[in-house]
């Protein structure tokens, strides 16, 4: 990675400035992208983006900023977007700090600020490079979370794409998951969550699937992304939001996709598995449906003082091999398993040496 300090002006900066918002915002006599497609949609609070501009009136040194330079000449901004913004806007009349818009300055105020220096590392190298120095960089003030770091490593077309289907504001993938995923779009975390599903099916890591269609569309991962949707909706088609929202829907859809459910069957299921109290974990419910693994349920564990009664009973006797061992070298088992309709109470408690339990457990 080649680093190269600079030293830029607003008023280069300002050369051409055009804030669209989400839709981009440009400067450096246009080859400046300001807010390229990985950075969120972060905006400084008042007093913060104040407090920027008050530092450039005083000719006080702000943090130094970091670009990206592409082949073609062209920049992004890697660090500093918000900062920047805050003096261009400032500049173009926007916002006024402390009584004053920048117009109302006098000339000499208003030049100093034009003149200000602005210290900037101009960085270039290929895609390992940037991922390795995003990592280090990673971000002064709001810092850029992975997704949004692989964002920036692999920007090209798929990323824009991407970006534009699962990363703004009531976006498509939130529309149609928003009660089946967690977290914000604009945080990257719909995509993220996409790009971990489709990888868990083909095989490959999150930066090899993204530098393999890094200047291809993203329409494979949208089709993947609500086709496992469509799957969930199919075969659990009452939703419960308490319980779904947040689920690896993906890894279910890539190992289960293909076996034959029935949604009345499972429905029948899962009502009767929330109404059994020895289920303490509802959200697991799916997923052991789906596996078949009851640890997914968190059964119902016997409490300390059924153990200490047991042991009594039994004398602290293993009730499989006989021996006599301590309280905390024996385990608490259901003689009636709960599969089987046994509940967690002291008449279905026995205690068994570790060695018996795993025995029995591994039959």
């Amino acid at each position: 990675m080649e680093i190269e300090l600079h030293e830029v002006t607003v008023k280069q900066i300002f050369d051409g400035y055009e804030n669209h918002g989400e839709n981009g915002v440009f400067g450096y006599g246009g080859k400046l992208d300001i807010r390229p497609p990985y950075q969120r949609n972060f905006i400084y609070k008042d007093d913060q983006r104040d407090e920027v501009v008050r530092t450039v009136k005083k000719n006080f040194p702000l943090n130094i900023m970091y670009w990206i330079l592409h082949d073609d000449g062209t920049f992004e901004v890697m660090d500093g977007q918000q900062r920047t913004i805050s003096i261009c806007d400032y500049v173009n009349g926007v916002f006024s700090v402390d009584g004053h818009y920048f117009h109302s300055l006098s000339a000499k105020l208003q030049q100093t600020i034009l003149d200000y220096k602005l210290m900037v590392y101009f960085c270039y190298g290929d895609d390992d490079e940037k991922l390795a120095w995003f990592k280090v960089v990673n971000i002064a003030g709001e810092e850029l979370n992975d997704q949004e770091i692989r964002n920036a490593t692999y920007a090209e077309k798929f990323v824009s794409e991407a970006r534009s289907y699962f990363s703004q504001r009531n976006c498509a993938a939130y529309r149609l998951a928003k009660d089946y995923v967690v977290g914000d779009p604009i945080n990257q975390t719909f995509l993220e969550t996409a790009l971990k599903w489709i990888c868990d099916a083909q095989g490959c890591s999150i930066e090899e699937y993204m530098s393999a269609h890094k200047f291809g569309d993203a329409d494979e991962l949208k089709k993947y992304f609500r086709d496992v949707i469509a799957w969930v909706k199919k075969i659990f088609p009452n939703l419960r939001v308490k319980y779904m929202k947040g689920l690896k829907w993906g890894i279910f859809y890539n190992a289960h996709k293909d076996d034959d459910l029935n949604a009345t069957e499972l429905e029948q299921k899962i009502s009767r598995l929330l109404k059994d109290k020895e289920v303490t974990n509802k959200r697991g419910i799916y997923e052991y449906l789906l596996s078949g693994d009851e640890k997914h349920l968190s059964l119902r564990q016997f409490d300390d003082d059924i153990k200490q009664e047991v042991y009594e009973q039994q004398g602290g006797n293993c009730k499989r091999c006989g021996k006599h061992f301590e309280l905390e070298q024996m385990d608490a088992d259901h003689i009636t398993p709960w599969s089987k309709g046994g509940k967690t109470i002291i008449d279905n408690c026995q205690l068994l040496c570790k060695t018996c339990n795993r025995r029995k457990s591994n039959k």
